[in-house]
């Protein structure tokens, strides 16, 4: 396998409401170290790591050191999976939804 590649399953990542605000902080900010990453949570450090760890091994998630300083940035790429699965069933319940008003409005008529 690739060294690179993700290897755990990015639904899994985001399952965690913690994960997802910890996506939604990357995603506001350019890049974030753990300490004020953690400041968003009332969880320990540690925990957030654990955290940022699985977001890391799904490709979600790159670091940089800068100094002693570790610094965390989001890799949305990995989302696009998560929207091409979920654009199939928009398209399946729209135009089932459509087909329902459509015979609603013939059978009122």
């Amino acid at each position: 396998m690739n060294a690179g590649a993700p290897t755990r399953d990015v639904f899994h990542a985001i399952s965690d409401p913690t994960r997802r605000k910890l996506i939604r902080l990357l995603a506001d900010a350019d890049e974030l170290p753990l300490n004020r990453l953690a400041a968003h949570f009332p969880i320990g450090r540690t925990a957030v790591a654990k955290h940022l760890a699985v977001l890391k091994e799904a490709g979600l998630v790159t670091e940089r050191k800068v100094g002693r300083e570790t610094r965390n940035r989001l890799n949305p790429t990995p989302l696009r999976e998560i929207r091409d699965w979920l654009s199939f069933y928009e398209r399946f319940w729209t135009t089932n939804l459509q087909k329902l008003d459509y015979l609603l409005r013939e059978e009122s008529e």
